[in-house]
């Protein structure tokens, strides 16, 4: 196999591509760690239950909505379940499913980080982009995870 190393304009967008997720989530983290006491991965768990049907979704589900392992977002649900922000119950019509769902205290978390969490979005993305700049990157965004998921 042949390998076609990157040209130096390539390896510039890979390189900022990588950079520039790195510090983005890491900041959103940071801004989360220090205002609500949780990290971007168990917001974005709160964030897809708090959007569900009865606040409340299959594990596998969530699992492919967060795309985490079963095993990592099994971890995650445990320690959420342990701050009372969600409960764990089995599936009614599969007894190997199980259902995360959340909680009253886990939604007042949600709501009370949200504000916080929307203004770094806004601050450290959305708001240094023009709206062609934005539009191209979801387009390049949603490119990226069909090639990936096709893959």
């Amino acid at each position: 196999m042949t390998t076609t190393w990157l040209s130096p304009a390539e390896q510039r967008a890979w390189r900022a591509y990588v950079e520039s997720t790195k510090v983005l989530f890491d900041a959103l983290d940071r801004q989360l760690q220090r205002d609500a006491d949780m990290p971007h991965a168990y917001y974005q768990l709160l964030v897809r239950l708090s959007e569900a049907d009865g606040r409340s979704l299959r594990m596998s589900e969530l699992a492919e909505l967060t795309l985490s392992s079963r095993s990592r977002l099994s971890h995650a649900i445990a320690r959420l379940e342990e701050r009372g922000w969600v409960i764990r119950s089995d599936c009614e019509t599969d007894r190997r499913g199980q259902i995360a769902t959340l909680t009253d205290a886990g939604f007042d978390v949600l709501a009370t980080a949200a504000p916080g969490h929307v203004a770094a979005v806004r601050r450290f993305l959305v708001d240094g982009l023009s709206a062609d700049q934005l539009a191209e990157l979801a387009r390049i965004g949603e490119s990226i995870v069909a090639r990936v998921n096709d893959a």
